[in-house]
């Protein structure tokens, strides 16, 4: 079958792209056809010289930055555009019209796949007036606070960036058009779900849906520094034009998660939360994101003396302070033991402050910040015991990498982290310095439990995070949506009475001969309930 792979590549914050993951998937499936379609940042993102030889093409989007050239739409057709983006942004700011929001995209996306004039409407003044008046109706939503004439423009251009999507060039039964394509998959979520969502409205093509950390979660964070939207007030209220974007990345979730087929959250917590954006259960099934990192080796011999590796990003959620403070207890108990710290700066002054309370603490002679690792496998290989210390843990990526590396590991119970350690590890409680120092001393003093710990961490993570049950899975899922829907669903005209074609409503041979889909125009249409179908699959067979 034909799948188009969707999803974003390069972008100002938290980056996301197709990666080593949507490349294993390819592979592993050679029995399809995949096609990448990427939602690229300026300039593109040089896709197809990227690929892997399992992709049979690529397509790419600028999706941010200066927006394509183009003309803009007549007069009658800017009303047309005007009607439509008013119920968008309708649906975005007034709580009583949020179901619109489907609606008013589809409408968009129709006038847009007719003349092509979207992009530059939405960059024009007339849509920055109409978001301007609808943004300012009674009843609005203004608990952000009134938008200003700088909060419309700023809004404007990155509802247009978040919209372009709609106007690329992949609609259609052509080649390379997602009207052709027997399933659309998309990775990561966010606007990369726009043209499924077309794709489905347009010609029923079902659409699966991939999170390996919740797109909506990530905007939510990466929105509090974005470099490019104006700062809260003093008092550290949202501003209107975060109030308003966030309000569209909410809308497009929950219409994703209502239109999806299948959803494949890559953890049991992440589960959670799309339930709570509205996923149907009945939906919903975990894919662990596989890793090739279960083939490798298990670390060597523990380094001599005691030492505790910390690994993450340098910022106050990853809670470095905290593995701090246990570290003193520590070394009040065993004057030997050291702690190494990997990682990068996140945070602006957080190294910083990390170090000033080494010292304050008395520690700064046994605590090394190393920075970034050459490779996690040698941070893991370099410690007795590996430590997260995290307020949130969201993703089970790093969790995981650790046990493979078949150290012993002690983690805050936060997160994905009950999930991924299980009974594998010592979990305890956030923002606990006394019980994060006592499992640390616990497997310090015992070398045997930290070996058995150790090799059931490892076995643990390499049932669950290899790369084979993943391609199984999508295996089935794949499998699955394709004997729910129908073969060629853009082609109704092929049903009876100008309906969609039934799935398995002919047999295979039907699809063999000419007509709709080339051959003799007078071949027999014969069905699985057709006598006549019976008859011409045995013709040729004698023909062949």
């Amino acid at each position: 079958m034909r799948v188009a792979l969707l999803t974003e590549g390069a972008r100002p914050h938290p980056q996301r792209g197709a990666g080593a993951w949507c490349d294993r998937l390819a592979e592993g499936l050679p029995e399809h056809e995949f096609e990448l379609y990427l939602l690229a940042g300026p300039g593109g993102f040089g896709a197809a010289e990227r690929l892997s030889p399992a992709w049979r093409g690529a397509r790419d989007l600028a999706l941010w930055g200066r927006r394509p050239g183009g003309r803009a739409p007549g007069a009658l057709r800017r009303r047309q555009y005007a009607g439509a983006y008013e119920e968008l942004v309708r649906a975005l700011v007034l709580p009583g019209q949020r179901a619109g929001f489907g609606a008013g995209l589809h409408r968009l996306a129709a006038l847009a796949r007719e003349d092509g004039t979207l992009p530059a409407f939405l960059a024009s003044g007339h849509a920055r007036r109409v978001l301007e008046r609808t943004w300012r109706l009674p009843g609005a939503d203004a608990s952000a606070g009134q938008p200003l004439v700088r909060d419309v423009l700023v809004a404007a251009d990155l509802l247009e960036q978040c919209l372009r999507p709609l106007s690329a060039p992949w609609y259609g039964t052509g080649p390379g058009g997602l009207g052709g394509a027997d399933l659309c998959h998309v990775v990561g979520g966010g606007p990369a779900a726009l043209p499924a969502l077309v794709a489905r409205h347009l010609h029923g093509v079902p659409f699966v849906v991939t999170e390996h950390g919740l797109h909506l979660r990530e905007q939510y964070l990466g929105h509090r520094e974005a470099p490019y939207l104006p700062q809260p007030s003093a008092g550290g209220a949202p501003t209107p034009v975060r109030a308003l974007l966030l309000s569209f990345f909410r809308a497009l979730t929950e219409e994703t998660y209502r239109q999806a087929a299948i959803l494949t959250p890559g953890s049991a917590h992440d589960q959670q939360w799309q339930r709570r954006c509205g996923a149907d259960p009945a939906r919903t099934r975990v894919v662990y994101e596989g890793t090739p990192a279960v083939d490798r080796p298990a670390a060597g011999p523990e380094p001599e003396r005691p030492t505790l590796v910390w690994a993450g990003a340098l910022e106050p959620g990853r809670d470095t302070e905290l593995m701090l403070r246990a570290f003193a207890r520590v070394r009040a108990e065993l004057p030997g033991a050291r702690l190494v710290v990997h990682g990068e700066e996140t945070a602006p002054g957080y190294r910083a402050h990390c170090a000033a309370v080494a010292e304050r603490l008395g520690i700064t002679t046994a605590v090394d910040f190393a920075g970034r690792p050459g490779s996690l496998a040698e941070a893991w290989e370099g410690g007795t015991v590996a430590v997260f210390s995290a307020l949130s843990q969201r993703s089970p990526r790093l969790l995981a990498d650790a046990m493979l590396s078949g150290r012993a590991v002690v983690s805050t119970d936060v997160g994905v982290a009950r999930e991924v350690v299980g009974p594998a590890g010592l979990l305890v409680p956030a923002r606990d310095p006394h019980a994060l120092a006592g499992a640390c001393l616990a497997l310090l003093r015992d070398e045997e439990r930290r070996a058995r710990l150790g090799l059931a961490g490892r076995l643990r993570a390499q049932e669950r995070f290899a790369v084979e049950p993943v391609i199984s899975a999508f295996r089935e899922v794949y499998l699955e949506l394709v004997s729910q829907y129908p073969a060629f669903p853009g082609g109704g005209d092929d049903g009876e009475g100008g309906r969609a074609p039934r799935p398995f409503a002919r047999p295979a041979e039907y699809w063999l001969t000419d007509g709709p889909r080339g051959g003799r125009a007078d071949a027999p249409r014969g069905g699985s309930d057709d006598p006549g179908g019976q008859d011409h699959a045995e013709e040729l067979a004698e023909a062949v």
